[in-house]
């Protein structure tokens, strides 16, 4: 990653914890991951977001996200029911983004359950470190640093 150019444009951070959402932002501003961090504190306000972002229309102030950090828990709607509507939308159709999960405690009943979503690429747990990052980086947005 270089300053002038970061490799994402958008990385989307749904969570409803400000203090996740504080660290995780801070550390990808740090590291220089996207040109946009965007926080949106529940499923419902990101499905609403990306209904608008990601559906081949162009709307002027809004961008798909390269990457999203999703929460598992979650007031409104939470992790599981956003992918389930997001599935449900066709919004996985797009073939770029790359959904993360997050937890402070996932059980082995969510850790399965994720594997039925196909965008889903991994979990992790709160904070975000600097490992995870270039891990993420590395593994799914490589091309786009060269």
């Amino acid at each position: 990653m270089t300053a002038s150019q970061p490799p994402l444009d958008l990385v989307l951070l749904v969570d409803d914890d400000d203090t996740t959402n504080y660290l995780n932002k801070r550390l990808l501003s740090e590291m220089q991951v996207a040109k946009e961090i965007m926080v949106l504190k529940n499923g419902k306000e990101a499905i609403e977001y990306l209904s608008e972002a990601c559906n081949n229309s162009v709307v002027e102030d809004k961008k798909c996200p390269d990457l999203i950090f999703l929460d598992i828990k979650m007031p409104v709607m939470d992790g599981f029911t956003f992918l389930e509507e997001y599935q449900r939308r066709g919004l996985d159709a797009s073939d770029h983004v790359i959904i993360m999960m997050l937890t402070s405690s996932a059980s082995f009943y969510d850790l399965e359950r994720i594997k039925n979503f196909k965008r889903v690429k991994k979990h992790y747990s709160k904070a975000l470190t600097r490992h995870d990052l270039k891990e993420i980086l590395d593994e799914f947005f490589r091309h786009r640093n060269n």
